[in-house]
């Protein structure tokens, strides 16, 4: 049955697994390993077990049957743990340069053990608020997201094979309630959990959640989040869910991963970039830094992470070509070298194709910016700027930006 892992007790658990054994060195070497828990997220229980030497070490990743930064009063299905896993795995075959590799997954334990990013890898968001510049970061995420996403639609596997793989990975209920409830619901109302820089934001808190206009464009863009199933998305790529050093860059924690509108990814990350942006002269100020070459470089990011995407959404899609039946989206009935016009109703179709995806980034974009300042869980780019009045310039001007997106 289930049992809560522990620093120790999960030493045991690593060494009953065969393969995660031999990773560390052998289970006659477990008197030698150690633990040591380091999840800062909302969710789940992470440790690092180090093996018989430093450089043999295996990530578990324990969910409980809660929500972590809440507790027991706020029950969460460990079915969640499947969902990550088999995101992990899919992803991982998609993309094996940018998502680590998955070991085991226990359902009884919902644990996962998967490859540890060794150091000088650190969660994205420390470094960004650290001042660092990541020079290949929006040529990878570009990558990881075109290729993910588009061999998990249509474009590439047709909508048969979509259909049952839509079906076979299910509906990640739970954690897709969550988000229409966090994300899409709460920030525009009176909520318990919601919470801001006060007194502050009152007045501007107060106009987004007394805007019509707002309201309409939420419940839109809930609605395609709801019904468009058009890839096997992270659910909450964000810059605490991508390991990156200088050259490399991997995405972690799939945990909300879940058939949706392709641009509710991209747009989860850029938003993430803008809030790290607009916290930029927060950390200047308050430090009495120089920011101004991170966030050139940020800005820089946003613009390269959508060009790579599509170039590279488009040349997967080019290399494919038009499928011979006709259950994909570029048919050789409607697109091919024999149809009069083909080649150039194909194009208008990309075109046509790529600017809904923006659009549709474009708008989740600004709905995550706003739930990160108003809403339950927020961001320690903004957060953790000690000069409340200064934390709050911040975040007002991000708050307008997220509304203009919208």
């Amino acid at each position: 049955g289930f049992i809560a892992l522990n620093c120790e007790t999960v030493l045991d658990y690593a060494a009953s697994k065969e393969n995660v054994a031999k990773v560390l060195g052998g289970a006659s070497t477990r008197a030698s390993w150690s633990a040591k828990e380091i999840g800062d997220g909302n969710i789940n229980f992470v440790y690092i077990v180090t093996g018989a030497s430093a450089n043999k070490s295996v990530i578990v990743k324990q969910g409980l049957p809660f929500v972590r930064c809440v507790g027991e009063s706020w029950p969460l299905t460990q079915e969640r743990v499947r969902y990550e896993a088999e995101a992990l795995i899919q992803a991982h075959k998609f993309c094996p340069e940018h998502v680590p590799e998955v070991y085991v997954y226990d359902a009884t334990m919902a644990t996962i053990v998967m490859r540890y990013l060794e150091p000088p890898h650190i969660i994205l968001r420390g470094g960004i608020i650290e001042g660092k510049v990541y020079p290949k970061l929006a040529e990878h995420v570009g990558e990881y997201l075109a290729t993910t996403l588009y061999k998990s639609s249509a474009l590439a596997v047709g909508g048969a094979e979509l259909r049952r793989a839509r079906q076979a990975f299910g509906q990640n209920e739970d954690m897709c309630e969550l988000t229409e409830q966090v994300i899409f619901t709460e920030p525009y109302g009176k909520a318990d959990n919601n919470h801001w820089t006060t007194p502050q934001l009152d007045d501007i808190v107060g106009e987004i959640q007394s805007d019509a206009a707002l309201k309409r464009a939420i419940n839109a863009l809930k609605e395609k989040f709801m019904t468009e199933a058009q890839a096997l998305l992270h659910g909450d790529l964000h810059t605490g869910s991508l390991m990156c050093t200088e050259t490399t860059t991997f995405a972690i924690d799939n945990e909300f991963a879940f058939y949706g509108p392709m641009g509710f990814d991209i747009g989860a990350f850029l938003a993430n970039l803008l809030l790290a942006y607009f916290s930029q002269n927060g950390w200047a100020k308050c430090n009495g830094e120089d920011r101004g070459a991170q966030r050139d470089w940020l800005l820089s990011a946003f613009a390269s992470t959508w060009g790579i995407f599509e170039k590279r959404f488009l040349e997967q899609w080019n290399e494919q070509g038009v499928r011979d039946d006709c259950g994909g989206l570029s048919p050789a009935i409607l697109y091919g070298k024999d149809v009069k016009s083909g080649a150039s109703a194909l194009e208008e179709h990309q075109r046509t194709f790529m600017r809904k995806i923006w659009a549709d980034t474009l708008g989740f974009a600004g709905a995550k910016m706003i739930r990160r300042i108003i809403g339950i869980a927020h961001v320690a780019d903004l957060d953790k700027i000690p000069d409340a009045n200064v934390r709050a310039q911040c975040e007002r001007a991000a708050l307008k930006c997220g509304r203009e997106l919208m």
